[in-house]
């Protein structure tokens, strides 16, 4: 019998609520959640608008801070934002003054490493995003798919222990979005990045996640967690042909009927 590998433990949650606003003007927009983010993982996060998802991201980056309970990294109370979750968002938060070379080099420099590894680095996450030949063009004369690689690029620069993405595609027409999911993809393998990404899109959910976590409506809840592997059998397999599956069907189906109750 084959041993497993032993899962390392890089984010949890326990029992963690989110209030926001004071006395009867107040809103509970996360409930009693408990998660654990093991290292290599992918996880997607699905549920109706309006569950807190970004909320759940917000406090797992130490943007906000929960109502009760707590959100521990490497068994370290967060306390606030800090390089080792990098932070991807829906819309590319970059430095319009700055070329494509000194966004991804920022991060980097802010740390103080050598001029050599800032380099290296900015060389290969460029790479990583299929944008070398743009390093002198400043992120104004981009599209909106190519700012958004930029933007992933410079999270990765960072060598961030876990990769936060909030709908980071969900603003992108659907080849550009097909595209991008397809490069995080093998990001993810060749880098064994740890992401917790965030989605409306079951599709998208179930293409990219080790786990989906799907939410219940307000007050966000964790209704189930489903263990997954059509990423890597696509990886393996170099095509989308899972998506014929009856078990992608079966997953598809029962994530979009258990969305859809939450709704009615």
């Amino acid at each position: 019998m084959t041993a497993q590998k032993e899962k390392k433990s890089l984010i949890k949650i326990e029992n963690m609520s989110l209030e926001y606003g004071e006395s009867i003007n107040s809103t509970l927009a996360l409930k009693n959640i408990n998660l654990e983010i093991n290292k290599g993982e992918f996880i997607c996060v699905l549920g109706p608008s309006g569950c807190g998802k970004s909320s759940l991201l917000k406090c797992i980056a130490g943007y906000v801070n929960p109502s009760s309970g707590r959100v521990l990294m490497q068994d370290k109370e967060v306390e606030g934002p800090d390089w080792h979750r990098g932070v991807v968002f829906q819309s590319p938060t970059l430095y319009p003054w700055m070329t494509v070379n000194q966004n991804v080099e920022f991060g980097p420099k802010m740390r103080n490493l050598s001029k050599n590894e800032i380099e290296n680095t900015r060389k290969y996450f460029l790479e990583e995003v299929d944008l070398s030949g743009f390093g002198e063009n400043y992120t104004f004369e981009l599209s909106g798919g190519m700012k958004q690689r930029v933007a992933i690029a410079r999270v990765l620069a960072n060598y961030p222990q876990v990769v936060l993405m909030d709908e980071p595609f969900g603003a992108l027409d659907a080849l550009t979005r097909e595209n991008m999911q397809n490069l995080i993809r093998n990001i993810w393998q060749e880098n064994n990045t740890t992401i917790f990404f965030i989605t409306h899109d079951v599709d998208e959910a179930l293409l990219l996640a080790t786990r989906v976590v799907l939410m219940s409506k307000q007050p966000g809840e964790i209704l189930k967690i489903f263990e997954l592997d059509f990423s890597k059998q696509i990886l393996t397999k170099g095509s989308k042909e899972v998506i014929y599956n009856e078990e992608y069907f079966e997953v598809k189906n029962e994530i979009m009927e258990l969305i859809h109750n939450q709704i009615d």
